[in-house]
């Protein structure tokens, strides 16, 4: 099963070269997935008839019970059947329907085959979240096909139509699933079906969600407005998508869990009421229209209603008629579509108030298309009789809602086969006062898929026999009848065929006042799909507007109180409500006054920001802060924490400084008493609330805290530093992903900064030609802006005469100087020394980091690009590179990197050991490095290069002596 389904992902990856080298008999080799899908399902017919089931698993995420489970039972054996065996068929049908010259053939080529490995695993899934994953597949790859003519608005708008609608539908029901399986206590839907969970008001919550997408995607009213759109999509994709696979998942799904949850009060009446409701709006709608693809759009709408009411009926006889229905609607809709495809290619157009005599100039086409009509108008003796024949039998006797479903039907079928003879007559007829239409003639390969699946349709009728078996093999999965329905092409004279008589007399009759039926129907016509949908987005538009408007005030005390107070609301309403503090132990101010005198301290420095006026100050004393953390780490015994603590907080000051040397000296916001007011009690209630639950945390714990675990983890390792090791070993995946998301940090904001660097008034000519600070060397330093002549002859610095001397140190140079080669020094020393001392990749960067920015402060941004000339990006994606790296090859031998440990000796430093995590180390190393050059460069550099502009230090025209830009 599983090499079936990979072998449609891989070939769909080879379509784009298939296709260029085969042009579109490329179609041809990418059918063989498909094909041997169906072969293989017909070689398991015998063990699924018989009730046995084949299964495939493998463990996905084991700590929450959740694997890909395959398995092939009745029901699945009839999916696959259809949507490998049709999807065969589809693709051999568009090596005629395309041509080579089809624009982007190749990737919808590997879409289409793609979207069917996708449908085969959905039928397949027996998990709920496999399950999910794969029909999330189906929605995009339907997404790719019906956009498929991206250079046409209306494609685009369809497709996203349908992505909009499935995909919410879809979401509601990932949330069904997981209270399903919360309240099963597992996510195999087998298990689920054979032992379903209580009814309880959780679960029928979650049978109403998982209907909701089951319904979006089959299309059932209100969620049908997206399916007639997707008839923007080429036929192929009408065919195979909206005909037999992926509008089936939603009534797959219902009949999937029907044995389980049919009698939980919510299920019958969401789903008979609305199956209903779609089958007679969308066979009403269908007899207005003029698209040949339209009317069967809508048809298919009609028909998706009633297999979703027989599905979820809930007894033995429906759900027999369901999979027989299911069955006749896939061979008997899909022909009529690529039947459309082949009119509408031989004719040019698809409008039946255009097409003439294109019976008599396509016989065989014509042939094929009655064939398949009369089985969906439900004539004998094809398979759609043999179907609806069942249907008005189970719904005949059953409940008094299944009698009032079974009159909803009758009328439903009625309109079937009026539209049915609307579609024949329109697409084949000779019309009165109309010219022949003409046509070119149309190849055997053309029309041997659709003539196939018509044949099939006559042959099953009188042989619906034969499937019988299968088919009954999952009605089983029902409670007994007492009057067990078989499949027979004839059951005799009797109820259900006087209302089968009933719906083809009346189909007769609308179809012969077809005038006036149109015109009712137009005047009593409800909004079309693309009204409906504008003016959904178009409400949600202004609403957002609204919530907007009033929310985004542009205050950030306002925004920083409301996500305080929704914290406070639900922090204080889960301690009044589970009272964790039952059974706690008495919490403990302190381990040692030390500590209660540095947070003492802390807290003093916080409450002085509210009374600051300055900025400069607020910064210090929020930074204070900072260092009190620290120094709170350090009294309790946490060095390596500590020591990165330090490090950060020296790193967000600068930073700050160097902003706001742009902003002005005092805050100029007013603070008015009433709300200075609400702010301090906001404020103070959200920090004893936090602290509050930090206690309650810590002193409710019943489990043995899990770093006791990672400690005995690290000490057979042989090492000391277990914050270390678990970030680059433990945990190095965790790490990387956080590394990644500081990469991104730091590219976005200093691409904020650089957003209106080519717009700026005064353009250096070394920036447009390319050249910045960062790729001076020290003999172009030499020729930028001198000082004046009384400026030191001796140089600290390699660009320190590029700054005024107004704004020069000479003792800062110095210690910079003195300072800049240890300090990286000990960055190294950190780095390496990571297992066993505090230290790490981390800190170590952060380290090399402000010796950067000590250069920076003490000579100004030539001074920085000396220091550094390489570009920061390039140690950024160096080190993200690295990282990455490493933590894949932890993957080759084991989840751990010290998998790859080296040991030797050295003649001066003696025996060593040298680890992958160590590399991983210096990954982040070099990933930090890059991220404070950037910040500084941004924040520093450009701001710099800003302020002299502003000062009318830089030349005009530019030049050498204009410096640049440091990017």
């Amino acid at each position: 099963m599983i090499a079936l389904i990979v072998a449609h992902f891989a070939l769909a990856a080879c379509a784009g070269p298939l296709v260029h080298r085969l042009g579109r008999r490329a179609f041809v080799v990418l059918a063989t997935p498909p094909a041997a899908a169906t072969v293989w399902a017909l070689t398991r017919w015998n063990t699924a008839a018989s009730g046995g089931a084949d299964t495939w698993s493998w463990q996905w995420i084991p700590d929450y019970g959740v694997a890909v489970d395959l398995r092939l039972d009745a029901l699945s054996e009839l999916m696959v059947l259809l949507a490998a065996g049709v999807g065969a068929l589809v693709l051999l049908y568009c090596a005629s329907y395309f041509t080579d010259d089809t624009p982007q053939l190749g990737r919808f080529a590997g879409n289409l085959l793609a979207f069917a490995g996708a449908m085969l695993a959905l039928v397949l899934a027996d998990d709920l979240i496999t399950l999910y994953v794969f029909w999330e597949l189906t929605t995009v790859f339907s997404y790719l096909l019906i956009g498929h003519g991206s250079e046409h608005r209306h494609s685009r708008r369809s497709a996203l139509q349908a992505l909009v609608v499935t995909t919410l539908g879809g979401l509601a029901m990932l949330v069904g699933f997981l209270i399903l399986g919360h309240a099963a206590g597992t996510y195999r839907i087998s298990a689920i079906v054979a032992d379903p969970p209580e009814a309880t008001l959780a679960v029928s919550v979650a049978v109403v969600l998982v209907l909701c997408g089951a319904l979006s995607k089959s299309a059932i009213w209100p969620f049908s407005m997206w399916l007639p759109n997707a008839m923007a999509a080429p036929t192929p994709v009408s065919a195979y998508l909206h005909a037999a696979a992926m509008v089936k998942a939603g009534v797959y799904l219902v009949a999937r869990l029907a044995p389980a949850f049919a009698d939980v009060p919510v299920w019958k009446p969401v789903v008979l009421v609305l199956g209903g409701a779609t089958m007679l709006l969308g066979g009403w709608r269908a007899l207005r229209l003029n698209d040949l693809k339209l009317v069967l759009a809508y048809g298919t709408v009609s028909q998706l209603g009633f297999l979703t009411l027989l599905a979820g009926t809930g007894n033995r006889n429906a759900a027999l008629a369901a999979v027989a229905m299911i069955l006749g609607h896939a061979l008997f809709k899909a022909p009529l579509f690529l039947v459309t495809g082949i009119v509408d290619h031989a004719t040019g157009t698809r409008d039946l108030r255009r097409l003439s005599g294109v019976g008599r100039s396509l016989p065989y086409v014509a042939a094929v298309a009655v064939l398949a009509a009369a089985s969906m108008a439900a004539l004998p003796p094809l398979l759609g009789f043999a179907a609806k024949e069942a249907a008005f039998e189970a719904l005949l006797h059953g409940t008094t809602a299944e009698r009032w479903a079974l009159a909803v039907v009758v009328a439903g079928s009625a309109l079937t086969t009026a539209y049915t003879l609307r579609f024949v007559w329109g697409a084949f007829a000779r019309k009165p006062g109309l010219p022949d239409t003409p046509v070119h003639g149309v190849g055997w390969a053309f029309l041997a898929p659709p003539a196939l699946l018509a044949v099939l349709g006559l042959v099953l009728g009188p042989g619906v026999g034969w499937t019988d078996r299968l088919l009954g093999a999952y009605a089983d999965t029902f409670p007994a009848d007492p009057h067990p329905y078989h499949l027979a092409l004839w059951h005799g004279l009797g109820t259900a065929l006087l209302l089968s008589a009933l719906a083809w007399a009346a189909g007769a009759v609308l179809f012969l006042g077809r005038t006036h039926v149109t015109r009712v129907s137009r005047r009593i016509a409800w909004p079309t799909a693309d009204s409906v949908f504008g003016h959904l987005l178009l409400g949600q538009e202004r609403l957002a507007l609204q919530v907007t408007g009033f929310i985004q005030r542009g205050s950030l005390s306002v925004y920083l109180a409301t996500t305080l107070l929704v914290m406070l609301a639900g922090q204080l309403a889960v301690l009044v409500v589970d009272t964790p503090w039952d059974g706690a132990v008495r919490p403990r101010l302190w381990d040692n006054p030390l500590q209660g005198a540095v947070a003492a301290l802390t807290c003093a420095a916080a409450l002085l920001c509210l009374t600051v006026r300055r900025r400069m100050k607020a910064v210090v004393l929020a930074g204070l802060t900072g260092y009190g953390a620290a120094l709170l780490f350090v009294v309790q015994g946490a060095p390596d924490l500590a020591l990165t603590q330090f490090c950060v907080e020296t790193v967000s000051m600068i930073v700050f400084v160097l902003v706001l040397r742009r902003m002005p000296v005092h805050f100029q916001e007013t603070v008015s008493t009433w709300r200075r007011a609400a702010r301090i009690p906001v404020a103070l209630a959200s920090a004893a609330t936090v602290g509050v639950g930090l206690w309650v945390a810590a002193a409710a714990r019943t489990a043995q805290p899990a770093g006791a675990a990672m400690v005995e983890e690290v000490a057979d390792h042989g090492l000391k530093d277990v914050v270390a090791t678990i970030l680059v070993d433990l945990r190095a995946w965790d790490t990387m992903g956080e590394s990644a998301v500081l990469a991104a940090a730091a590219i976005g904001v200093t691409s904020l900064i650089y957003l209106h660097r080519r717009s700026e008034g005064t353009m250096a000519q070394e920036e447009l030609q390319g050249r910045t600070a960062w790729s001076l060397s020290a003999q172009h330093s030499a020729r930028l802006p001198q000082g004046d002549d009384v400026a030191p002859e001796r140089s600290w610095l390699a660009a320190g005469s590029t700054l005024a001397p107004e704004h020069r140190s000479i003792v800062f140079e110095v210690v910079a100087r003195l300072l800049f080669h240890p300090i990286l020094v000990l960055s190294v020393y950190l780095l390496f020394c990571a297992e066993s001392l505090p230290g790490g990749g981390f800190v170590a960067g952060l380290v090399a980091g402000l010796a950067m920015i000590t250069r920076y402060l003490a000579g100004g941004r030539f001074e920085l690009a000396e220091a550094a000339p390489l570009q920061p990006g390039l140690f950024t994606g160096l080190g993200l590179f690295i990282s990455t790296g490493v933590g894949l090859l932890g993957l080759v031998d084991g989840t751990v990197l010290h998998a790859f440990t080296y040991h030797g000796h050295l003649p001066v430093f003696g025996d060593y050991h040298l680890s992958t995590s160590v590399l991983f180390d210096f990954g982040v190393y070099l990933l930090v490095l890059g991220v404070v050059l950037d910040i500084v460069r941004a924040l520093g550099a450009k701001v710099d290069r800003q302020i002299e502009r502003a000062a009318g230090v830089l030349a005009p025209e530019g030049g050498p002596e204009a410096g640049g830009s440091p990017r």
